[in-house]
């Protein structure tokens, strides 16, 4: 990695003071759990650099995804983790939950690697295809209907007057600039 000079210094000193061993440890376990096999190395940004474990994971929990090149050419690798972030987008995890091929292959913010996966396995787990997940549970929607006598009731109930939206309404009265007295004086 080229040394960084100031604002990207500054940004990349913010990003790594965000980064979690903890977590991190998290998702190996998981990742482990899901393809059966220990990471190739105890240097997590190493064991997925290649992009080969992602895919083989992505490939578990979406049938028919992540082929890949076991290559030590930076562009297949880097074609590797692309396949992954595809899979991933078809498993419904939204872009902005996912990480950029750079983040992992440059080593630029694993922060957002380590919470792509994490956002991966609360979308796989949604889908059916693995029975554990980290951090919070995905919300469910929620849709509530009402009947049209219930929305007529509410209707009913809605008064704009109160809310300062009627005809006459107006600011007459209001100092702007002047000090509000406050006393126990009631008049």
């Amino acid at each position: 990695m080229a040394p960084l000079f100031g604002i990207d210094r500054e940004i990349h000193r913010k990003i790594q003071s965000k980064y979690s061993t903890e977590l991190e440890q998290e998702a190996r376990e998981w990742i482990e759990s899901v393809i059966e096999a220990p990471l190739p190395s105890d240097d997590f940004h190493e064991s997925l650099k290649d992009g080969v474990i992602l895919c083989k994971m992505i490939g578990k929990l979406v049938p028919g995804e992540g082929k890949y090149k076991d290559s030590k050419i930076p562009f297949m690798q880097m074609e590797n983790i692309s396949k992954f972030l595809a899979g991933a987008e078809k498993l419904g995890v939204p872009k902005h939950d996912l990480f950029q091929t750079v983040d992992l292959y440059e080593k630029k913010n694993m922060t957002q690697v380590v919470d792509s996966i994490f956002a991966l396995s609360r979308y796989a787990h949604k889908a059916g295809t693995c029975s554990s997940y980290l951090g919070p549970k995905l919300a469910e929607k929620h849709v509530v209907e009402f009947s049209e006598e219930t929305l007529n009731a509410g209707k009913a109930y809605f008064n704009t007057a109160q809310y300062g939206y009627s005809k006459g309404a107006s600011q007459a009265g209001i100092i702007f600039g002047a000090r509000r007295e406050i006393s126990n004086v009631r008049n």
